[in-house]
């Protein structure tokens, strides 16, 4: 099968053992659920309905309290980018997982692993023409940035467009007067640029640049 998602129908506190969700379409005994940044496992007990018992903070996540309509993805082992731990707590210090990539030809630009983000490096000043598909569901919180390591006009393709806005917004092109990065978070299988500019005048807050 597949992740399938859905939302919290009430607040979820720590000390849960069950959560309420607006459709049980896709859950199963056994399965992971995704809530935030933690990973429970749906009981044994459970058959069928939308209250589902489940055992908190698999793989070392943090059991911790969530707002009504969060984000609740489910799925089979099989089903997640990356099976085993999405977020770890157990090292605090060790921050959030991170990776780099370098690119140095036209091609996909790989996501981030779920529970981690990522840095998308297009090298040198030849144009690259890069395409990024639409985030899976076990993806929400996950960001990737997208920086070019020299001054050259690359294209990158986005699955669905930025921040699911139109067809007029799906390729993002690089200015060639300087060294340019955008930064995405994915959010309910969207791309969405972090942050989105804010609309109207500011004047006590703005920044110039020169």
């Amino acid at each position: 099968m597949a992740l399938v998602r859905t939302t919290a129908s009430t607040a979820i506190a720590a000390t849960d053992k069950s959560i309420t969700v607006a459709s049980a379409t896709g859950f199963a005994a056994g399965y992971f659920v995704r809530m935030d940044e933690e990973i429970a496992k749906v009981a044994a007990s459970y058959t069928s309905g939308t209250i589902i018992p489940l055992i908190r903070g698999i793989d070392g996540t943090r059991v911790v309290a969530h707002a009504i309509t969060c984000s609740v993805v489910c799925g089979t082992g099989a089903d997640w980018s990356n099976p085993e731990a999405q977020t770890v707590d157990s090292f605090l210090i060790a921050g959030r997982a991170r990776s780099v990539t370098s690119y140095t030809a036209d091609g996909a630009i790989t996501h981030p692993v779920a529970g981690s983000d990522a840095v998308a490096i297009l090298n040198g000043t030849t144009q690259w023409d890069m395409t990024l598909a639409v985030p899976g569901k076990d993806l929400d919180g996950s960001v990737l940035i997208i920086v070019g390591n020299g001054k050259a006009a690359h294209t990158v393709t986005v699955t669905g467009g930025i921040g699911a806005a139109s067809t007029g917004y799906t390729v993002l092109t690089f200015d060639t007067g300087g060294q340019c990065a955008v930064q995405l978070i994915a959010a309910n299988e969207v791309w969405v640029p972090l942050p989105s500019p804010l609309s109207g005048t500011l004047t006590a807050v703005d920044v110039a640049v020169s």
